[in-house]
């Protein structure tokens, strides 16, 4: 990843922002809060950092960015806050935790969440929030890494419009479109929403890319072949051509971040009682494949499943209703 950030400067396009009027906090270094903290700061914005672990706020850093010693430091510096962390229990740490975000507001600042997480857990966060006379937009984004270095990130947001037209300009340093979805945690039903098809997608990539092989096609030539048609995707154009040659490195999204977000549909999915089989399949397909070791590696490494030792599902071997091993 560090290569790419390296043309920040060259690929980083002035959108219509004003520059320097906030005060930019940003929490969570990880695959894409680094390249979204890196264009703030290429826009021209004061940004200060801070990640558990401090080694990874080096690159942010090395760009301009002020790197906070906590989280009160950051809070106490900055006029906006946002988030790029794993997950609702990593979100819930660096918001309720003894001197973390909710103990150390003033009036009037605004809470930016790019994580993936629970919306129930949103809507309880953004309401502590507010009685802090403070503002919280949930506002997960998809793109991936590319989408993060470039700014062309798409940002599914939930929360008040007024406060989201506020910052507006300051989003669009990282997206190429922002979709209010409605109130707060709206945003996050949309992103699962979008995971659920990109998780699915993927799944199926991998037993298309292997099936193809074993019938004598290039799978090299896949992507290639099926771009512009109607089953051409951004992930197939990324990942298929990774799964055809086996190459995991680096690592561009994890395995465990889609199991997490299909697990959130299927806890969604049983609270308003809809049905989503093909996310509850996917689901455990991703979890068996995260116990051989695969949690926090590349999702192309799904092709695995599909070599010596696979996961073996079609109407040929069973009803479609279990999960079996085999060997080839």
């Amino acid at each position: 990843m560090a290569h790419g950030l390296l043309l920040l400067p060259l690929i980083f396009r002035p959108r219509r922002i004003s520059v320097g009027l906030a005060k930019i906090g940003f929490i969570g270094m990880g695959l894409m809060g680094v390249p979204m903290s890196c264009r703030l700061l290429a826009a021209g914005y004061p940004v200060t950092v801070w990640n558990r672990n401090s080694e990874k706020t080096a690159i942010a850093a090395a760009q301009g960015a002020n790197v906070a010693n906590s989280i009160a430091d950051l809070c106490l510096a900055v006029d906006i806050i946002m988030l790029c962390v794993s997950d609702t229990e990593a979100v819930q740490d660096i918001v309720l935790a003894d001197q973390g975000i909710l103990d150390n507001l003033s009036p009037g600042k605004i809470i930016i969440d790019f994580s993936s997480i629970n919306p129930e857990e949103t809507r309880s966060l953004a309401e502590q929030v507010v009685k802090k006379s403070c503002h919280w937009l949930d506002t997960p984004v998809s793109g991936g890494i590319v989408g993060a270095e470039q700014g062309t990130l798409v940002i599914m947001a939930g929360g008040d419009k007024a406060i989201l037209d506020s910052v507006r300009p300051l989003l669009e340093v990282l997206s190429q479109r922002i979709t209010r979805m409605g109130d707060v945690g709206a945003g996050q039903v949309t992103k699962i929403c979008n995971q659920m098809i990109v998780s699915c997608n993927v799944l199926v990539m991998a037993e298309m890319m292997a099936l193809a092989e074993k019938s004598g096609v290039d799978s090299k030539q896949i992507p290639h072949a099926l771009k512009g048609g109607f089953a051409d995707s951004i992930p197939l154009q990324l990942t298929g051509p990774r799964m055809a040659i086996r190459d995991y490195e680096p690592i561009k999204w994890r395995l465990k971040t889609l199991l997490k977000d299909l697990d959130m549909a299927n806890a969604l999915a049983k609270n308003n009682s809809s049905a989503i089989p093909m996310a509850g399949l996917g689901a455990e397909l991703m979890r068996q494949h995260g116990a051989k070791g695969f949690n926090e590696c590349d999702p192309c490494t799904l092709i695995e499943n599909y070599q010596v030792s696979n996961y073996r599902l079609s109407a040929a071997h069973d009803s479609g209703s279990q999960v079996k091993e085999g060997k080839e």
